[in-house]
């Protein structure tokens, strides 16, 4: 069963992605902020990160730039999940060691495949 950790702080979206990639079998664990996540995701070693860019302490960007730091994130797709679609998020996103980038609000009828292109 492939592992998925959720750095999200909305209760609200983390329930919606939780639920949905529940529903197709996954394991997900969540994180809700930053400084969680990295924790967790060295711990854990998950097969894939989705990443809220908006956290209540440290953003999703740096919080990406340390799991990537800490040596054991060199090949793990974290995906940026976010409502910031502004020019140049994404490339922001990529920059900080994002493998991929999901815009906000989810599309249930979309997002499993999409997040499936990174696992």
């Amino acid at each position: 069963m492939k592992r998925i950790l959720v750095v999200e702080d909305n209760e609200i979206n983390l329930y919606l992605v939780r639920f949905i990639l529940e529903q197709h079998g996954y394991e997900v664990m969540a994180a809700r902020n930053g400084i969680e996540g990295v924790e967790l995701a060295i711990q854990e070693k998950p097969d894939l990160i989705i990443m809220d860019i908006q956290l209540p302490d440290i953003d999703g960007l740096e919080t990406t730039r340390r799991i990537r730091a800490s040596g054991i994130g060199d090949k793990m797709p974290i995906v940026a999940l976010t409502s910031y679609a502004m020019i140049g998020d994404r490339d922001k996103a990529l920059a900080a060691g994002c493998t991929g980038y999901i815009e906000k609000p989810i599309n249930p009828d979309t997002f499993i495949s999409e997040i499936e292109k990174y696992l």
